[in-house]
């Protein structure tokens, strides 16, 4: 253990080819024999048909080192997760974009990992985020072999190969690998491979022996390694435009009416104190960032989550008449019925203008930091630059485009 805290990096799906699996069975089977990985690691697995017209699919998870000489990078990671999120939105067919975490430290700290499961609710998983603070460590090895293994294997990732699946592993020390009960992180990526999850290696700071692991792990994963400085580099530039973007957001959570039985009822109270947190803890700069991914095709589904009631309305899912009163928000429930139409087309009206005037300051905020960016030089040793660099390169192999200049700050 030595000191450190937290990390970040990111994502979806839809042109792998039957043809192009068997090289990567190939591959695989090569590689485990030079591994000696246990022959039930590289049985076959059965694909599921590809789906005609299926939206694009992106699943990251971050496998974390939250040790406690990581903590500008933490602080960087719960800055930047909104934009690069906004980044794997942008692509030319908008994805369903869900992410995960696996934070990690070593024996003998607080905790050895900290999972976060895929969702598409990332205000829930941000708020999490939020939680985590650099401690621990030590020693110089952490527990890298652990988080992989966990990341690969206590994750529910999509099965479908269409799906862009990615780890990005950030830390700045390498793995214990005298732990006589770990499972080593060559036989956990040759899983990943087989599970078609690419693996990327995210170094901070200059740890010779970090380099020669995550350059090993990046390698096996069929994914990239790169090396930015203990802060992460990120771009962290204020535009003036963040405050009210902050101020629309906050303005278009208050939107959202969920309907549902009790059951529904307490997971949506969960991701509405998940949004009140990050309003009140994160930056004004994160807030904006986060509305911009909202204003998003893909951030429809964080914005809303199950059963709001205004969209499930206006999409023809459901009738206001035909909902139970105990199923309505209280707020409704105390309502006439000609009152609660009124209400829910008024607020329908509102959420439809605010949604318009975040898209044009978002836009303008997007003009703004690309000016910023080019007049700093283009700021390409950055981890923004890094992350949009492998995102765009892999995705494509699943059917995602993404223009030159789609990366989001």
């Amino acid at each position: 253990m030595k000191t450190k805290p937290l990390a970040i990096g990111i994502f979806v799906a839809t042109a792998a080819t039957v043809a192009y699996f068997p090289a990567i069975q190939q591959s695989f089977a090569t590689a485990a024999t030079m591994i000696k990985v246990p022959p039930t690691a590289v049985n076959p697995v059965t694909l599921p048909p590809i789906v005609a017209n299926q939206r694009p699919q992106i699943e990251v998870v971050f496998v974390l080192d939250t040790t406690g000489s990581m903590g500008g990078l933490i602080a960087a990671a719960k800055e930047k997760i909104w934009s690069i999120a906004s980044t794997m939105a942008s692509a030319q067919t908008a994805p369903d974009i869900k992410m995960g975490l696996v934070a990690y430290r070593d024996r003998g700290d607080a905790y050895v990992t900290q999972t976060i499961p895929l969702s598409n609710d990332l205000d829930s998983m941000y708020a999490k985020l939020m939680d985590f603070q650099a401690a621990g460590g030590g020693d110089g090895p952490e527990s890298v072999n652990q988080a992989l293994h966990d990341a690969v294997n206590n994750i529910s990732w999509n099965p479908n190969p269409n799906t862009y699946k990615v780890i990005f592993l950030v830390g700045d020390a390498p793995p214990h690998m005298d732990y006589q009960d770990d499972v080593k992180y060559p036989v956990t990526v040759a899983l990943a491979k087989q599970k078609g999850i690419i693996v990327n290696a995210i170094q901070c700071g200059q740890d010779s022996s970090t380099t020669v692991d995550w350059q090993h792990v990046a390698s096996l994963g069929l994914g990239n390694y790169f090396q930015v400085g203990q802060s992460g580099n990120a771009v962290a530039i204020a535009t003036p435009y963040d405050k009210k973007l902050a101020e629309l957001s906050n303005k278009l959570d208050k939107t959202r009416l969920f309907y549902g039985n009790a059951e529904d009822k307490a997971k949506q109270a969960s991701k509405m104190a998940a949004t009140d947190k990050l309003h009140k803890e994160a930056s004004a700069e994160s807030q904006a960032r986060r509305a911009t991914f909202n204003a998003s095709a893909s951030g429809k589904a964080n914005l809303l989550g199950e059963n709001e009631l205004v969209d499930a309305i206006a999409s023809g899912k459901v009738k206001l008449s035909s909902l139970p009163k105990k199923s309505l928000p209280e707020s409704l429930q105390v309502m006439s019925p000609a009152a609660q139409e009124e209400f829910v087309g008024k607020t329908k009206k509102e959420r439809s203008e605010l949604e318009s005037e975040i898209k044009q300051l978002a836009e303008q905020r997007n003009d703004y930091l690309r000016q910023k960016v080019v007049a700093e030089g283009g700021k390409k040793d950055s981890l923004d630059a890094k992350l949009y660099g492998a995102i765009r390169n892999q995705a494509k192999e699943k059917g995602l485009v993404y223009e030159a200049d789609s990366a989001k700050y």
